[in-house]
């Protein structure tokens, strides 16, 4: 998917998301992915306005904006959207900002929602980069996890996770033949990773960016003045569908707002691991040894008495 979210309004973006996720079931996709935090959008304000500055009140203000508009899964949120994968047979990758249980930070989570099992992984970013570090809490091992789908195997990283190289070992470790990289739209940074992963991999890569200009910001968005003082385009989508061999099988045009679509052809990824597989023959784990912890990490444990 490349498409702007309806910006800092959660129930408004999932809607959006059913529709698509109709549109695309019904042009026979299989597997459906959003960009990152595409559930209720990217805080493009922390590169365009000073987001660091301490005790700002429209940086406040637009901070308690953003949580308001994060999703609760544990509340049903994504409820809707796990209906609608059901309904249309198909695997979604759900980029989504995802509310703490303190309530006063967020996590980039990307959600993995199976047709048959519901809500199957939800992946909070490892290491938020350069602004959004002012956005997201850091997050943790428990979503590095790959999923079984109609007789593949797929998994997920969000946006500059993909160009950590642990990451993907811990990721291809698990045999996926489909990886899905979720960005906030910049073609510039995701296109390179993009047939690099899918080239060390020996996997089709499937990237989602959104799109986001001045008219996607609400009126009543307490930096909007501010971001279109400096910049009138804030994200410019960058999808990219890519082959094992490093090939472009789909792109999107940049700033529109379009679903790209590719077959995928599973033995072509068999075909490619015959010279190299980097988790399998060759790999060296007598020498080379990669640990990964994936429990979630909580701010408190409680031990109740009776």
């Amino acid at each position: 998917m490349q498409h702007a979210p309806v910006f800092l309004d959660r129930d408004a973006t999932i809607a959006k998301v059913i529709d698509l996720i109709d549109e695309a079931a019904a042009d026979g996709a299989e597997l459906v992915a959003f960009p990152e935090t595409f559930v209720a959008g990217y805080p493009a304000w922390a590169d365009f306005t000073n987001a660091s500055s301490f005790d700002n009140p429209k940086q406040k203000a637009a901070f308690a904006q953003y949580l308001d508009s994060a999703v609760d899964v544990g509340a049903g949120h994504l409820d809707p959207v796990i209906t609608a994968a059901a309904d249309c047979g198909v695997f979604v990758y759900l980029g989504i900002a995802e509310r703490s249980v303190s309530g006063g930070s967020v996590y980039c989570t990307l959600a993995a929602i199976h047709p048959t099992n519901g809500v199957v992984g939800t992946h909070r970013k490892l290491k938020p980069t350069y602004g959004e570090r002012m956005m997201w809490a850091d997050g943790d091992g428990a979503g590095l996890r790959a999923h079984d789908f109609a007789g593949s195997r797929v998994s997920g990283l969000n946006c500059w996770e993909n160009w950590m190289p642990l990451a993907r070992a811990a990721m291809y470790a698990q045999g996926p033949e489909v990886h899905i990289a979720t960005w906030p739209g910049s073609p510039e940074i995701s296109h390179d990773i993009s047939r690099f992963v899918a080239m060390e991999g020996r996997l089709f890569v499937v990237s989602a960016g959104a799109v986001l200009r001045d008219e996607h910001l609400p009126d009543d968005f307490a930096l909007g003045d501010d971001m279109r003082d400096v910049h009138h385009r804030y994200a410019s989508g960058g999808s990219i569908i890519v082959a094992p061999d490093g090939r472009i099988l789909a792109q999107a045009d940049k700033h529109g707002e379009t679903i790209i679509y590719a077959d995928l052809d599973l033995t072509e990824v068999r075909a490619a691991r015959q010279n190299f597989d980097p988790t399998g023959h060759y790999s060296r784990p007598d020498v080379l040894e990669l640990n990964v912890d994936r429990r979630r990490r909580n701010p408190a444990n409680f031990t109740d008495g009776p």
